[in-house]
Parts: C-alpha cells; structure tokens; sequence
C-alpha cells in the first residue's frame, strides 16, 4: 500500500479514472460556498446544492498522527473511536443508533493531519445531527472500561489491516525509513507497542488538548441555507467555550544525503517494490519554484499512470517481455507535512523486484530525457477539468474537500485554483522535474521479500464495533 493510498482517507484524488454522469452538467454554476466565524473560534463552512434534499455534515479537527508524540503513537485514531462512546446525555454507541434513526449514516476518519466525523442525512433533519455533534464534541466522556473494550478492537483492527498485509507492513517500515524527524514516520494506527501502554488518561488529556473550537471547522454541504445553517451553528457550537489552540513545533525533515534502502521479510505470495523520492509540496497557489514544481511533479504522475495505458502500465506490464504485473505512480501534492512522490511495482513471474526497480526509474528518466507530447500532456488536463465538473455530483466529495482545503490552509476554491494552475504546466516543466528529484539522495526504496505463507493461516474475522 502506497503512502499516498494512506493518506487518501481525505478524498482529493484527481487522477482517478471517472464515471461520467450527466446530472453533473446540470450544475456548471455552482451555488456560492460561504465561510463564516463564530466567535468562540469555530469556523463555519456552508456550500449549498439543491438538487436532491439530502446534506452532509461535517466536523473537521487540525489533529491527527502528527500531533502525536513518540510512544503515543495511535492517540488520535483511538479518539476518534471514544468519540462514539458516549457524552453526559449519550450512552456508549447510541450517537449512531440516533444517526440511523434520523434516516441518515455517519462514521468518521483519521489521517496523520486530520480527524474527521461525518453525517449524511434528509436534509430536514440536519439540525438533529448537528445538535448531536456538538454535543460530543463538547462533553465526551466514558468510563475506564469502555476504553479498554475498544482499545481491543483497535489493537485487533491493526492485526488485520496491517499486520496481515504485508504490503501495508512493508510501507509501515518503510515510512519510518524515509522520515528521520517528520512526525509521518509513525503509523497512523500506532506502534503496537504504544497501543499496549496506552491508557484512558491518555485520550482524554489529548481530547481536552486538541478539541477546542479554534481548532476546528464545521462543514454542511447540500439543500440548505447558509443564514439558517449559521443560525443554528451559533446555537449549538456558539456555546462551546473558547480555549487557546496549543502550540506546535516544527519538525523540519533533515536532508536526505544518500539513496536508503529497506529489505523486508513476510509471509506473502509475490514480491513487491516501493521507490519513494522526497518532494517539494504545494503550500499556496502562488507562482514559486517549490509550488510550480508540486503541480509539474502531479502532471508526471498522470503522464505515467493516470489513465488505463499510460507509460508505465504500457512500458512493464504488457508484451510477451513485461516485467510486472502492476505498477503504479503517485505524487502526494500537498499536506502539512514533507511530500513524496512513489513508484510502486509487483515483478512478473521470473522478474525480480530489482529489475521492476530499473524498469520504473527507465520510465522516468525517459521522460527526463525526451520529454513528453502535447498530446499526453492534453489528456490529462482534460481528465482534471472533467473531473472537477463531475465531482460535483458527490455532495459528500464537496464536503470533504472544503474540509480538507481548510486543513491545509488553502481558499475555499482551492479545486479551481489548481486547474487554473495545472493548466499552466508546460511539457517542459514536466521534463524538467523529472530530471530534477530522482536521484539517489532524494530515494528510498523497500522490497518485499515473500516468505512462505502458512497453508493453515485462516483470515481474520473484522472485530465488532469495526468503524473504518
């Protein structure tokens, strides 16, 4: 699993191959999205779409795995689950047993830059949902117990997605090879180690340190009002007690001097290969260097594998000579913390992992060296302004941009700004990043090396009170 594949719980992929559907054309003039500030802190988000009578709500936190320290790694994410169990006026999991009896369907998310809950509803009942959200928002709290309960869950939950998978465990070490200082070097899930040591005080010290209204946006996109949705914002946020948001310090990752590499061993039934160079990302749509390099970086990524027939699937995959079964190209863009951007291939049979590795950096240096047509270079913009007309259908898919874009400090028309920019890119910008971050000194490479895998091994049963 790709570190950008880990990181996309948020929701922002462009490159995705798109199902087209009609009703998107219907709305070419989207209704005017607001923003709103209460004055306990809370941001206010509100994007009106009146074509079906449904809503999303949404709260958006600036915590997640990043905000952890070394040995609470897995804090946010086992938050996020003590958020379901329970406030002065809810029992333990009666929130969503409400959700479902509203019509509606909730469930929520962490990243390493974000926590994220979520309802989608009749749009008639969102003032029910946002009575309960900030309910819990305001006064969490559970006994002892039940932390201990779902802490098994969590703990069973990393056995199944990670420790069973080993490509997962393989990117899982692999991260921690990349990042010297960055805080992307844990797991998201946690270390199980920290898991085994981490207790209920833990959780409610980070709750009461990061949940304060400054820190948070609340988002509703759909067949709303923004005046009414400010009402009752203000009458069931407004209240929330304003606190200082907590200080962060920068962990600046240290320059990579020097190609690193990982051998990893596990049960598996093929062999895998990760390149990951170090990449500038894009912090605003100002014209810089750093900037213009992220976008000309995301346009490599689609040269090479946005689209069914790209270069690499072309290149290593096909032919009676391929040298894969799959490979893969991804460039992270943007986040708060440092970027990258990956390769990724499984060998084809008689193939190994080290000539994957030579075939995808090829690739690269292809284009390095060549450069790219006007015509690859016009599919994939063409494939970002449909996509950003298309997306439109998704009242869910607005509500997680406009929450992510305000997590990474960007405008509210941060999708029409990154067209606006992507389209800019020239081919000779993409020639020269790719001549410019694939070096050895920007590269950490890991490979999966299989180990037999126990016939008698039976999967694993997903423990109750699975959310995610």
């Amino acid at each position: 699993m790709k570190r950008t594949l880990q990181l996309a719980l948020c929701g922002l992929s462009l490159l995705l191959p798109l199902a087209f559907a009609p009703s998107a054309l219907a709305q070419a003039s989207p209704p005017r999205t607001e923003q709103f500030k209460l004055d306990n802190g809370f941001t206010l988000i509100v994007k009106p779409d009146k074509r079906a009578p449904t809503a999303v709500h949404m709260v958006w936190l600036r915590v997640g795995a990043m905000d952890e320290v070394d040995g609470s790694s897995g804090l946010a994410h086992m938050l996020e689950h003590m958020l379901f169990k329970g406030t002065k006026q809810l029992k333990p999991n009666e929130f969503s047993k409400r959700v479902a009896a509203l019509g509606g369907q909730e469930n929520a998310f962490t990243m390493h830059d974000a926590t994220s809950y979520y309802q989608q509803i009749p749009a008639n009942k969102l003032e029910d949902v946002m009575k309960l959200e900030a309910d819990r928002f305001a006064n969490n709290q559970w006994p002892d117990d039940e932390f201990k309960r779902e802490l098994e869950v969590v703990k069973e939950e990393r056995r199944m997605r990670t420790e069973d998978e080993p490509r997962s465990l393989m990117w899982e070490a692999l991260n921690a090879t990349v990042y010297q200082s960055s805080p992307y070097r844990r797991p998201i899930i946690g270390w199980m180690s920290d898991l085994d040591a981490m207790t209920a005080q833990d959780a409610r010290d980070f709750y009461k340190r990061w949940y304060v209204p400054g820190n948070a946006v609340i988002v509703v996109a759909g067949d709303v009002d923004p005046a009414q949705v400010r009402r009752l914002a203000q009458k069931y946020y407004g209240g929330i007690p304003a606190r200082p948001v907590p200080g962060r310090k920068p962990r600046i990752e240290p320059e990579q001097v020097g190609v690193r590499r990982l051998e990893f061993k596990a049960p598996a039934d093929q062999a895998y290969v990760a390149l990951a160079f170090k990449a500038p990302q894009l912090t605003s749509f100002d014209a810089s260097p750093s900037n213009d390099d992220a976008l000309a970086l995301t346009v490599l990524a689609a040269v090479l594998d946005g689209y069914s027939g790209a270069r690499l699937d072309r290149a290593l995959t096909q032919g009676p000579d391929r040298v894969a079964d799959s490979v893969g190209a991804g460039n992270g863009l943007w986040g708060r913390g440092p970027q990258l951007f990956t390769l990724d291939g499984v060998p084809a049979p008689g193939k190994t992992p080290e000539q994957v590795e030579a075939a995808l950096r090829a690739e690269v240096a292809k284009v390095a060296r060549d450069g790219i047509s006007e015509a690859e270079l016009s599919r994939v913009k063409t494939q970002w302004i449909s996509a950003q007309v298309y997306k439109r259908d998704s009242v869910m898919n607005q509500a997680r941009e406009l929450g992510s874009y305000w997590i990474q400090q960007l405008p509210l028309d941060a999708d029409e700004r990154l067209i606006q920019r992507l389209r800019a890119i020239t081919a000779a910008q993409v020639r020269a990043v790719a001549a410019k971050y694939f070096g050895d000194d920007q590269l950490t490479v890991g490979i999966l090396r299989p180990q037999p895998v126990d016939p008698n091994r039976k999967p694993r049963t997903p423990p109750a009170g699975l959310r995610h």
